[in-house]
Protein backbone atom coordinates (compact mmCIF):
# COMPACT_ATOMS: atom_id res chain seq x y z
CA UNK A 1 0.00 0.00 0.00
CA UNK A 2 3.02 2.69 0.96
CA UNK A 3 4.43 1.67 -2.66
CA UNK A 4 1.09 2.18 -4.03
CA UNK A 5 1.01 6.05 -2.41
CA UNK A 6 4.16 6.63 -3.26
CA UNK A 7 4.07 5.90 -7.00
CA UNK A 8 0.93 7.97 -6.72
CA UNK A 9 2.76 10.46 -5.07
CA UNK A 10 6.02 10.79 -7.82
CA UNK A 11 3.08 10.57 -10.28
CA UNK A 12 1.06 13.53 -9.26
CA UNK A 13 4.35 14.99 -9.19
CA UNK A 14 5.71 14.61 -12.88
CA UNK A 15 1.95 15.66 -13.85
CA UNK A 16 1.91 18.71 -11.30
CA UNK A 17 5.61 20.01 -12.74
CA UNK A 18 4.47 19.88 -16.20
CA UNK A 19 2.11 22.73 -15.71
CA UNK A 20 4.79 25.28 -15.49
CA UNK A 21 3.16 28.64 -16.71
CA UNK A 22 4.92 29.69 -19.92
CA UNK A 23 7.57 32.65 -19.93
CA UNK A 24 4.57 35.34 -21.95
CA UNK A 25 2.03 34.57 -19.44
CA UNK A 26 4.34 35.48 -16.60
CA UNK A 27 5.29 39.02 -18.70
CA UNK A 28 1.93 39.56 -18.62
CA UNK A 29 1.14 38.85 -15.09
CA UNK A 30 3.80 41.21 -13.72
CA UNK A 31 2.53 43.92 -16.60
CA UNK A 32 -0.86 43.53 -15.02
CA UNK A 33 0.02 43.99 -11.39
CA UNK A 34 0.22 41.49 -8.77
CA UNK A 35 -2.21 38.56 -8.96
CA UNK A 36 -4.89 37.23 -7.47
CA UNK A 37 -4.36 35.71 -4.02
CA UNK A 38 -5.98 32.63 -5.68
CA UNK A 39 -3.04 32.31 -8.18
CA UNK A 40 -0.59 33.43 -5.83
CA UNK A 41 -1.19 30.25 -4.31
CA UNK A 42 -0.82 28.07 -7.39
CA UNK A 43 3.04 27.41 -7.75
CA UNK A 44 3.24 23.89 -9.81
CA UNK A 45 7.19 23.68 -9.03
CA UNK A 46 6.53 23.92 -5.07
CA UNK A 47 3.22 20.94 -5.25
CA UNK A 48 5.17 18.86 -7.31
CA UNK A 49 7.95 19.34 -4.77
CA UNK A 50 5.57 18.67 -1.49
CA UNK A 51 4.68 15.93 -3.75
CA UNK A 52 8.22 14.12 -4.20
CA UNK A 53 8.93 14.60 -0.75
CA UNK A 54 5.76 12.88 0.66
CA UNK A 55 6.36 10.07 -1.71
CA UNK A 56 10.00 9.87 -0.24
CA UNK A 57 8.34 10.28 3.41
CA UNK A 58 5.97 7.00 2.59
CA UNK A 59 8.60 5.15 1.00
CA UNK A 60 11.39 5.83 3.46
CA UNK A 61 9.20 5.51 6.58
CA UNK A 62 9.43 5.45 10.43
CA UNK A 63 11.37 8.39 12.08
CA UNK A 64 13.86 9.00 9.66
CA UNK A 65 10.31 9.43 7.27
CA UNK A 66 9.80 13.64 7.93
CA UNK A 67 13.70 14.64 7.64
CA UNK A 68 13.58 12.34 4.28
CA UNK A 69 10.30 14.16 3.09
CA UNK A 70 12.02 17.84 3.34
CA UNK A 71 15.36 16.70 2.15
CA UNK A 72 13.80 15.41 -1.06
CA UNK A 73 11.20 18.41 -1.36
CA UNK A 74 14.03 20.97 -1.12
CA UNK A 75 16.10 19.79 -4.00
CA UNK A 76 13.25 18.63 -6.01
CA UNK A 77 12.61 22.30 -5.26
CA UNK A 78 15.59 24.18 -6.63
CA UNK A 79 16.34 21.08 -9.24
CA UNK A 80 12.77 21.83 -11.06
CA UNK A 81 13.27 25.88 -10.47
CA UNK A 82 16.66 25.51 -12.52
CA UNK A 83 15.28 23.30 -15.55
CA UNK A 84 14.77 25.27 -18.53
CA UNK A 85 11.42 25.33 -19.72
CA UNK A 86 10.50 23.91 -22.94
CA UNK A 87 9.16 27.13 -24.77
CA UNK A 88 12.50 29.10 -23.86
CA UNK A 89 14.50 26.03 -25.16
CA UNK A 90 12.89 25.93 -28.13
CA UNK A 91 13.37 29.35 -29.07
CA UNK A 92 16.96 29.78 -28.11
CA UNK A 93 17.38 26.41 -30.41
CA UNK A 94 15.28 28.68 -33.25
CA UNK A 95 17.51 31.86 -32.16
CA UNK A 96 20.77 29.75 -33.20
CA UNK A 97 19.10 28.05 -36.02
CA UNK A 98 18.21 31.16 -37.40
CA UNK A 99 21.74 33.46 -36.93
CA UNK A 100 23.92 32.13 -40.37
CA UNK A 101 20.81 33.10 -42.39
CA UNK A 102 20.80 36.48 -40.69
CA UNK A 103 23.95 37.11 -41.22
CA UNK A 104 23.96 36.21 -44.75
CA UNK A 105 20.92 38.80 -45.37
CA UNK A 106 22.75 41.34 -43.16
CA UNK A 107 25.98 41.04 -45.21
CA UNK A 108 23.83 40.92 -49.03
CA UNK A 109 21.98 44.01 -47.19
CA UNK A 110 24.89 46.22 -46.80
CA UNK A 111 26.84 45.43 -49.92
CA UNK A 112 24.01 46.52 -51.43
CA UNK A 113 24.54 50.18 -49.99
CA UNK A 114 21.65 49.91 -46.97
CA UNK A 115 23.03 51.69 -43.85
CA UNK A 116 23.59 49.35 -41.28
CA UNK A 117 20.37 50.35 -39.30
CA UNK A 118 18.05 49.86 -42.30
CA UNK A 119 19.89 46.65 -42.93
CA UNK A 120 19.06 45.24 -39.66
CA UNK A 121 15.30 46.39 -39.82
CA UNK A 122 14.94 44.71 -43.13
CA UNK A 123 16.40 41.22 -42.07
CA UNK A 124 14.35 41.55 -39.89
CA UNK A 125 11.06 42.00 -40.97
CA UNK A 126 12.37 39.23 -43.52
CA UNK A 127 13.53 36.56 -40.67
CA UNK A 128 10.34 36.49 -38.91
CA UNK A 129 10.76 34.27 -35.57
CA UNK A 130 12.22 35.51 -31.97
CA UNK A 131 16.04 36.15 -33.50
CA UNK A 132 13.86 38.77 -35.78
CA UNK A 133 12.75 40.74 -32.61
CA UNK A 134 16.46 40.80 -31.32
CA UNK A 135 17.23 42.05 -34.36
CA UNK A 136 14.30 44.71 -34.81
CA UNK A 137 15.55 46.46 -31.10
CA UNK A 138 19.53 46.33 -32.42
CA UNK A 139 17.97 48.57 -35.33
CA UNK A 140 15.49 50.83 -33.51
CA UNK A 141 18.59 51.74 -31.47
CA UNK A 142 20.84 51.98 -33.71
CA UNK A 143 18.16 54.41 -35.82
CA UNK A 144 17.81 56.36 -32.34
CA UNK A 145 20.93 57.17 -32.04
CA UNK A 146 22.27 54.77 -29.71
CA UNK A 147 25.96 53.55 -28.99
CA UNK A 148 26.81 50.33 -31.27
CA UNK A 149 27.60 48.16 -28.00
CA UNK A 150 24.09 49.16 -26.75
CA UNK A 151 22.45 48.31 -29.67
CA UNK A 152 24.11 45.01 -30.49
CA UNK A 153 24.00 43.93 -26.85
CA UNK A 154 20.47 42.72 -27.55
CA UNK A 155 22.10 40.04 -29.21
CA UNK A 156 24.15 38.58 -26.81
CA UNK A 157 21.90 36.15 -25.31
CA UNK A 158 21.95 34.13 -28.37
CA UNK A 159 24.52 31.00 -28.59
CA UNK A 160 27.31 31.91 -30.94
CA UNK A 161 26.30 35.42 -31.83
CA UNK A 162 29.22 36.87 -29.84
CA UNK A 163 31.57 37.55 -32.57
CA UNK A 164 28.89 38.90 -34.60
CA UNK A 165 28.55 41.96 -32.32
CA UNK A 166 32.34 42.41 -31.60
CA UNK A 167 32.44 42.06 -35.51
CA UNK A 168 29.50 44.89 -35.86
CA UNK A 169 31.19 47.24 -32.86
CA UNK A 170 34.76 47.03 -34.39
CA UNK A 171 33.63 47.67 -38.22
CA UNK A 172 31.62 50.65 -36.19
CA UNK A 173 34.65 51.89 -35.14
CA UNK A 174 37.43 51.77 -37.48
CA UNK A 175 35.02 51.65 -40.37
CA UNK A 176 36.18 48.06 -41.75
CA UNK A 177 34.04 46.36 -44.14
CA UNK A 178 30.95 44.15 -42.18
CA UNK A 179 30.39 42.15 -44.89
CA UNK A 180 32.44 40.45 -45.74
CA UNK A 181 33.44 39.43 -42.41
CA UNK A 182 29.35 38.18 -41.88
CA UNK A 183 29.73 35.96 -44.81
CA UNK A 184 32.31 33.99 -42.78
CA UNK A 185 30.29 34.28 -39.54
CA UNK A 186 28.07 32.67 -41.45
CA UNK A 187 30.03 30.15 -42.91
CA UNK A 188 31.68 29.30 -39.42
CA UNK A 189 28.26 29.56 -37.69
CA UNK A 190 27.03 26.42 -39.81
CA UNK A 191 30.28 24.60 -39.63
CA UNK A 192 30.24 24.64 -35.89
CA UNK A 193 26.46 23.99 -36.11
CA UNK A 194 27.31 20.60 -38.15
CA UNK A 195 30.04 19.93 -35.64
CA UNK A 196 27.86 20.21 -32.78
CA UNK A 197 24.90 18.17 -34.50
CA UNK A 198 27.79 15.34 -35.22
CA UNK A 199 28.74 15.56 -31.53
CA UNK A 200 25.31 14.60 -30.41
CA UNK A 201 24.83 12.19 -32.62
CA UNK A 202 27.50 10.22 -31.44
CA UNK A 203 26.55 11.11 -27.87
CA UNK A 204 23.48 9.59 -28.65
CA UNK A 205 24.73 6.43 -29.95
CA UNK A 206 26.84 5.76 -26.68
CA UNK A 207 23.50 6.44 -24.70
CA UNK A 208 21.63 4.23 -26.62
CA UNK A 209 24.35 1.14 -25.81
CA UNK A 210 24.73 2.16 -22.30
CA UNK A 211 21.57 0.89 -21.10
CA UNK A 212 22.01 -2.90 -22.86
CA UNK A 213 25.87 -2.78 -21.33
CA UNK A 214 23.98 -2.38 -18.22
CA UNK A 215 21.68 -4.99 -18.44
CA UNK A 216 25.01 -7.75 -19.64
CA UNK A 217 27.23 -6.90 -17.09
CA UNK A 218 25.54 -8.12 -13.94
CA UNK A 219 24.52 -11.17 -16.25
CA UNK A 220 28.17 -11.83 -17.43
CA UNK A 221 29.44 -11.24 -13.88
CA UNK A 222 27.05 -13.87 -12.32
CA UNK A 223 27.41 -16.23 -15.20
CA UNK A 224 30.76 -15.67 -16.10
CA UNK A 225 32.72 -14.60 -13.20
CA UNK A 226 31.40 -15.96 -9.82
CA UNK A 227 31.17 -19.84 -10.81
CA UNK A 228 34.98 -19.29 -11.38
CA UNK A 229 35.31 -17.30 -8.30
CA UNK A 230 33.53 -20.12 -6.09
CA UNK A 231 35.31 -23.14 -7.41
CA UNK A 232 38.72 -21.25 -7.26
CA UNK A 233 37.84 -20.38 -3.61
CA UNK A 234 36.03 -24.33 -3.13
CA UNK A 235 39.97 -26.13 -4.44
CA UNK A 236 41.48 -23.30 -1.41
CA UNK A 237 39.22 -24.12 1.00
Amino acid sequence: MAALLAAGCLLAAALVAGLRPRPRRLARLRRSGPPPQSRLRRDPIRAAAVLAGLAAAITVGGWSAPLAGLAVAVTADRALRRLEPPAVRRRRQRESADLPLAADLLAAALRGGTPVDRAVEAVAEALGGPLAERLTRVGRTLRLGGDPPEAWAHLAPVEGAQRLIVAAIRSSASGAALAGGLTRLADDLRADRALAAEASARRAGVLIVLPLGLCFLPAFILAGLVPVVVAVLGDVL
